[in-house]
């Protein structure tokens, strides 16, 4: 589902990044991106969901090669196959939540389908906060709606990047069951982007057998670039 080799990107400043192999994540695993902050996670996921391309190396996922994908072909590709959820929601200030999901479907050429955006609201608890803004919605509920948004189009992949920042224990713990059940739900590869120890914590006494954690670590940067 995701295999990456020899993967690197250079800053235009200079600044460097050699990422860690992935030989082979299958469909339905976990992976646990680990690393202090400004190691390079936040870029590491871009490339995956092929927002950037890498300056060298490969990376294949669900079984489509993204360094040979132009912008158009990659955008397209990622509305279908990645769900993302960013440590920043994004969610439209001026929408409501069903139109903030709208707007999903709509970006992936998909025609509007109200059914399909209740029963995401519905599946994470939120299905009565449709019509609200996102002003009117506490962290819990805003990080929920941005969840159904990234899992509205059924994705292949999951990618949350530091989804228990700033969050206090038992919402570090509600957040990582409720990313964990939406994917395997789904039967979505989930890779979770954290310096968060608690992340660890929480998924491996709940994870099956089969489903075993897969940890990648990113080494600390030596230079003094932390915007990744």
């Amino acid at each position: 589902m995701i295999h990456t080799h020899a993967l690197t990107f250079q800053y235009p400043n200079g600044s460097k990044l050699t990422f860690p192999d992935v030989s082979l994540l299958p469909q339905g695993a976990v992976l646990l991106l680990s690393g202090p902050s400004g190691c390079g996670k936040s870029t590491w996921l871009a490339l995956v969901a092929a927002l950037m391309l890498p300056t060298s190396g490969e990376v294949t996922v669900a079984g489509q090669h993204l360094t040979t994908l132009k912008k158009i072909a990659a955008d397209a590709w990622r509305a279908k196959a990645i769900g993302f959820l960013p440590q920043k929601l994004h969610l439209s200030a001026a929408l409501t939540v069903a139109q903030n999901l709208a707007l999903a479907q709509w970006a992936s050429g998909t025609r509007e389908d109200q059914a399909a955006i209740t029963q995401a609201l519905a599946a994470l608890g939120v299905a009565d906060l449709a019509q609200r803004l996102p002003s009117q919605l506490s962290g819990g509920q805003a990080q929920r709606a941005a969840l159904a948004r990234a899992v509205l189009l059924n994705p292949k992949v999951i990618l949350a990047d530091e989804p228990t920042a700033s969050l206090d224990d038992d919402a570090a713990a509600n957040a990582v069951t409720l990313l964990l059940t939406t994917a395997q739900a789904q039967g979505a590869t989930l890779v979770i982007a954290t310096h968060d120890a608690r992340v660890a914590a929480a998924l491996e006494p709940v994870l099956a057998p089969q489903n075993r954690l897969q940890m990648l670590t990113l080494p600390r940067r030596t230079d003094s670039d932390s915007s990744a």
